[in-house]
């Protein structure tokens, strides 16, 4: 029997880059990965829901979708998110803050607050089964530069989410678990801005260099984290945040440009 076999997955933001690379991994892992998004998926990974996740009604739909078909919910993984530019403290407008907040972080707080219900509502299939909620924060949600003011205090507003879910459902012993994920540069669409500037090949060098291991990640080897989180081998981990990060954030933070330098 595979490891997740009867588990069933939400992935967030899954039609494309970490979401769509772990929507793929659960799935070969044995899940019934239903892939929530607003642009739809191409690669025919689980089944596709049109899905904003910044709705408390689209969340709503999703989970009574979810339970009617699938039967039950077990793992859910908070990936999608926006770049939201570059701006600063000063240069930042408020209806850009608002958007990427509504996003990067009360999308998240949504997604968590209806991955309880749900879960909730089903329970493990068997004791060793857990609820895992996976949150994808970022290297910005640890530490900070002049910029992108909105998109690092989405990130970090991602963290201690997590941590207040984690240590919640564990006071409530709902037997599930919240953990959040640190990946430092992935070579996804949130940098479509530097590959239109310089091209692609020559823009993930640059972003590779600023990276101690000394090249950027593909959108799998941040999915294999997501796996390990949404599986029972870290049965024993919640409350976590666990950096993929190439090593970034060991020595001194040089900010990763969204756009060309």
């Amino acid at each position: 029997m595979s490891e997740l076999s009867e588990r069933v997955a939400i992935v967030t933001g899954g039609a494309s880059g970490i979401g769509a690379a772990s929507a793929r991994l659960l799935q070969d892992a044995g899940a019934t990965v239903v892939v929530a998004d607003i642009q739809e998926a191409k690669d025919g990974v689980g089944r596709f829901v049109t899905h904003d996740v910044t709705s408390e009604a689209s969340w709503k739909a999703l989970l009574a979708d979810v339970l009617e078909r699938e039967g039950r919910l077990d793992i859910v993984v908070n990936n999608a998110g926006v770049s939201g530019g570059t701006g600063n403290v000063e240069t930042t407008t408020v209806e850009e803050w608002q958007r990427v907040q509504a996003i990067n972080s009360e999308g998240v707080f949504l997604g968590c607050k209806y991955a309880i219900e749900g879960m909730k509502k089903t329970g493990p299939r068997k004791p060793e089964c857990k609820g895992s909620i996976v949150n994808i924060s970022s290297i910005a949600g640890l530490i900070s530069g002049a910029g992108p003011l909105a998109y690092t205090a989405s990130k970090g507003a991602v963290r201690l989410l997590t941590k207040s879910v984690a240590l919640h459902c564990a006071e409530k012993k709902y037997a599930i678990r919240c953990n959040s994920v640190h990946p430092g540069g992935v070579d996804t669409a949130i940098f479509n801005p530097l590959w239109q500037a310089v091209g692609h090949e020559q823009g993930k060098a640059f972003i590779g260099a600023r990276h101690p291991i000394g090249r950027m990640a593909e959108p799998p080897e941040v999915g294999e984290v997501v796996l390990w989180l949404a599986s029972d081998r870290s049965s024993f981990v919640t409350g976590a945040e666990i950096v993929a990060d190439g090593g970034i954030t060991s020595g001194l933070m040089r900010r990763l440009p969204l756009a060309a330098p």
